[in-house]
Order: structure tokens, then sequence, then C-alpha cells
């Protein structure tokens, strides 16, 4: 796991995922396009605010009725909750994506895994219950709202998934806003203060320039000279 503890998950969760994507970009760590979830990834609750935690990850399917030998059991994924430190971050596979027609998650799931300190859901499926949703403070990212649970059952847990183009392993640090949600390596997730206080005081640069009473276009060719060079 990342070692991350539950006051530095918090200060992450205030993080913006721009400002956190600009950071790791200057780490040459990963692909630029890379560690980050598709717009199809919603937020529906652009307003709430964001959300961190430590990924706990799930697979289900409504479209069908489950049987025994394909329903994963409820009770037992409580337990496999509990085998990632929090706080936590439920990312839920629909196998019926991108056909989606029930949704497992709603009031009675938000009070169950906020009591389990779970912040919140990400899924390539939909979500109901909304403004139930919103009282526990349970965010969500999704592709849609749902009415419907229809044959909702869990499949399996704490496997890889890819949602949004993003694989994501149990334990993974994520971040959501408004903005999507971004995956954090763990090995960097204590650096990003600092790495998110760099690029801001270049980006302070160019803004302070056309701002400026002062300004000109002459001037602002040459702030982007300086830090763009010629190419970009």
């Amino acid at each position: 796991m990342s070692g991350i503890s539950e006051d530095q998950m918090q200060k992450i969760s205030k993080m913006q995922t721009c400002a956190v994507s600009n950071a790791i970009e200057g780490m040459n760590i990963r692909s630029k396009t890379e560690g980050f979830m598709t717009p199809n990834i919603k937020s529906m609750f652009p307003n709430m605010g964001g959300m961190a935690g430590h990924a706990v990850t799930a697979v289900i399917k409504a479209s069908v009725a489950p049987t025994e030998n394909s329903t994963f059991s409820r009770v037992k994924f409580v337990d496999e909750v509990l085998k990632i430190p929090g706080p936590r971050v439920i990312v839920m596979k629909d196998l019926d994506s991108p056909n989606v027609i029930g949704s497992f998650w709603g009031e009675v799931q938000a009070a169950i895994f906020s009591s389990l300190n779970c912040v919140g859901v990400v899924t390539d499926g939909g979500v109901r219950d909304l403004d139930d949703m919103q009282k526990h403070n349970f965010n969500a990212f999704a592709t849609t709202e749902l009415v419907s649970r229809a044959h909702v059952h869990l499949v399996d847990a704490n496997v890889p998934v890819t949602i949004g183009s993003l694989t994501v392993n149990p334990g993974d640090i994520l971040l959501g806003d408004k903005h999507g949600v971004i995956s954090i390596p763990s090995d960097v997730a204590s650096d990003l203060d600092s790495a998110i206080a760099k690029v801001e005081a270049g980006e302070k640069e160019i803004i302070d320039v056309c701002i400026a009473q002062d300004f000109s276009p002459e001037r602002l060719k040459d702030a982007l000279l300086a830090k763009y060079g010629h190419h970009r």
C-alpha cells in the first residue's frame, strides 16, 4: 500500500486535479496522455468538492439475474473493503458498460460505505438516489444517472479494473473533482505540494505579464519565449 496517512490523504483531497496533473507531468514519470480517466467518467456532484482515497476495486453486472456461481457476497465485500487502508474510494467496473442498465449505488449503499470510511465511488456504470447520496456526503463519478437497480450484483472484488481507459489496482491513490479523476503514484504523493507550487510560480509569471498596467504584446511574447521556447 501507499503508506499515505489519512491526514495526508485529506490534504490531497483539497488539491485540484488539474494542478496535480501539471505537477506529475513536470516529474516526467509517465506519459502525459496517461494516468487519468477519460471524460466519460463525470463528476455527478461537481459542487461537492474533491475526494481522495485508496482504491477498493469491484466488478458488477446488472443486465442478467445472478446465479450462485456468479455472485460475490456483499458480506464478503465488507472484508475486502477493510483490507485497504482508509480513506477509501470504491472503483466499480460495470460489465454492462457502455449499455448500463442497473445501479449498485444509491442511498443505502452510500450509508453503508460511508460507515466504512469510503468517500465516494468511481464507476463506468451509473448511480441513482442522487439527492440522498449527497446527504451522506458520498461523492460519485460515473457515466450517467440510472433509475433502476435491475439485477445488479457483485461479481468480483479487489482485482485490477479498467475504467475510463485507466487501469486501477487495489490500493492505488485516486483524486477526483469536478474536472475528473486522476491516479497519483504513491512514491510522489508526498512531493505534490512543492511540485504544484513550482508549476504555479511559472504560471504566475505569465499571468502577471498579462494583467500588468504596462502590458504589451511584445512583453507577452518575450515571456512566452522564456517559458516555452520556440517550439511550444
